[in-house]
C-alpha cells in the first residue's frame, strides 16, 4: 500500500470537537448513500393504535434500492406514545414537534393511550399501492374516534448496512429526537412547512426536497443523540466526541488511502501507541487497523457498485496491487470485489 499526499480539509470555524463530529458523520452517511423519503401523513382522533411492520416486510416495497431501511415519523400536532411491538423498550411519550425513529427497522406501535398497545398493521399491499402511487409525496390517512387530535408525517430513510455502517449500530432500538419542528423559527420547522406546501400544490421537485428534509432530520437526531450521551458513553458516536478519538477518526476518514498503523494514528492522536490501541477499541468495539481496514472496503464497494474497474477501486482507498485489494477485499466483505460488483450492479 502507498500514502496518498492528501491534505485534511481544515475548519477555521466551530468547536474543534463538533467539527470533528460533523466531519466525520458527515463522510460516513454520504458514503453509506443515505436517503430519505415521506409517504403518509396521519390524522388521528383518540382512541387510536397504528402498528407499522417490520422493514423486513416492507422495505424492499417502500425504498426499493436501500440495503437497510429506517421509519420515522415527525409529530405535527398532539402528543402520543411509542415503542417496538416486541415491547423490547418501555414506551417513549412524544409531542408535537418530535421525531420517533426505529434505526433497526423493528415493527412498531404508536398510540394515543399508553395502556393500548394492541393493533394490527395494514395489510402488505397497503404500503404497495402507496409506493406506487403518481400522485406523491403524501397519501393521506385519518384513523381513530372522535377525541383530542393528532397529526404527524411518516417517512423512511435508506442507507448501506454493509459492508460497513458504523453509525447504525451506534444506535439505539428507539430514537426520540425531542423538540426539532416545534419551533416556528427554526429550521426544522420551516423545512417541514416548505415540505407540505411541496405536497398542497404539487411543485416540480417536490419529492426531492422531501427526501432531503427527512435526510437532515436524522442528521439532526443521531447530533441530538450524541450531544445526550453521557460521558461513560462508549460507542463510535461517544468515540467522535473524544479528544484523542475523535482526531484518530477524522484523519482515518479523510486520507483512508495513506499508509496507517498504529504507532502513526497514535502519534496524530496525541497518545501512545499501547492507550492509543484500548482506547480506540474501548469506543469503536474494534481494533483500530481492522477499522480502517472496514472503513476502505466501505468506499470500494461504493466505487465498485457505481462502475469504478476493481484495479481503480484499489488505488483510491490506497492498493498499488489489485491482488493485495483482492484478498483484503474478500476477508473483511466476505465475497470477492467482482462478485460484490456484479451483485451491486443487478441491485442498482
Amino acid at each position: 500500500m502507498h500514502a496518498r499526499s492528501w491534505v485534511p480539509e481544515r475548519i477555521r470555524t466551530a468547536p474543534p470537537h463538533e467539527v470533528i463530529s460533523v466531519d466525520v458523520l458527515s463522510q460516513v452517511l454520504r458514503a453509506v448513500r443515505l436517503t430519505g423519503a415521506l409517504y403518509f401523513e396521519v390524522s388521528a382522533a383518540h382512541p387510536w393504535v397504528t402498528v407499522t411492520p417490520s422493514m423486513k416486510q416492507i422495505g424492499a416495497t417502500m425504498m426499493p434500492s436501500a440495503e437497510h431501511v429506517i421509519p420515522f415519523h415527525v409529530i405535527l400536532f398532539g402528543r402520543c406514545w411509542a415503542m417496538p411491538q416486541d415491547r423490547s423498550v418501555e414506551p417513549s411519550e412524544v409531542e408535537a414537534g418530535d421525531i420517533v425513529m426505529f434505526p433497526f427497522g423493528e415493527s412498531h406501535v404508536v398510540t394515543s393511550d399508553r395502556n393500548r398497545w394492541d393493533g394490527k398493521a395494514s395489510d402488505l399491499s397497503f404500503y404497495a399501492k402507496a409506493a406506487a402511487s403518481e400522485a406523491p409525496p403524501f397519501t393521506l390517512i385519518t384513523v381513530g374516534g372522535d377525541g383530542q387530535k393528532a397529526k404527524f408525517v411518516c417517512g423512511y430513510l435508506g442507507c448501506d448496512a454493509s459492508p460497513f455502517n458504523p453509525v447504525l449500530g451506534a444506535l439505539p432500538k428507539m430514537l426520540v429526537v425531542k423538540g426539532q419542528v416545534g419551533d416556528n423559527n427554526g429550521l426544522m420547522q420551516q423545512l417541514l412547512r416548505a415540505a407540505l406546501d411541496e405536497k398542497t400544490n404539487r411543485k416540480a421537485g417536490a419529492e426531492t426536497v422531501l427526501a432531503r428534509l427527512s435526510e437532515l432530520m436524522f442528521v439532526q437526531a443521531i447530533r441530538q443523540h450524541m450531544d445526550s450521551l453521557p460521558a461513560s458513553s462508549k460507542s463510535w458516536l461517544s468515540g467522535l466526541r473524544d479528544e484523542h478519538i475523535g482526531k484518530a477518526l477524522q484523519i482515518i476518514h479523510t486520507q483512508p488511502a495513506a499508509c496507517w498503523t498504529i504507532a502513526s494514528l497514535a502519534r496524530e492522536s496525541g497518545l501512545s501507541r499501547s492507550v492509543f490501541a484500548e482506547r480506540f477499541t474501548r469506543f469503536t468495539g474494534e481494533a483500530p487497523m481492522h477499522y480502517v481496514g472496514r472503513w476502505r472496503m466501505q468506499l470500494a464497494a461504493r466505487l465498485l457498485a457505481t462502475g469504478a474497474s476493481i484495479g481503480a477501486a484499489a488505488q483510491e482507498v490506497g492498493y498499488n496491487s489489485e491482488a493485495a485489494f483482492q484478498r483484503a477485499f474478500k476477508k473483511y466483505v466476505g465475497v470477492p470485489p467482482g462478485e460484490w460488483r456484479r451483485k451491486s450492479k443487478k441491485v442498482h
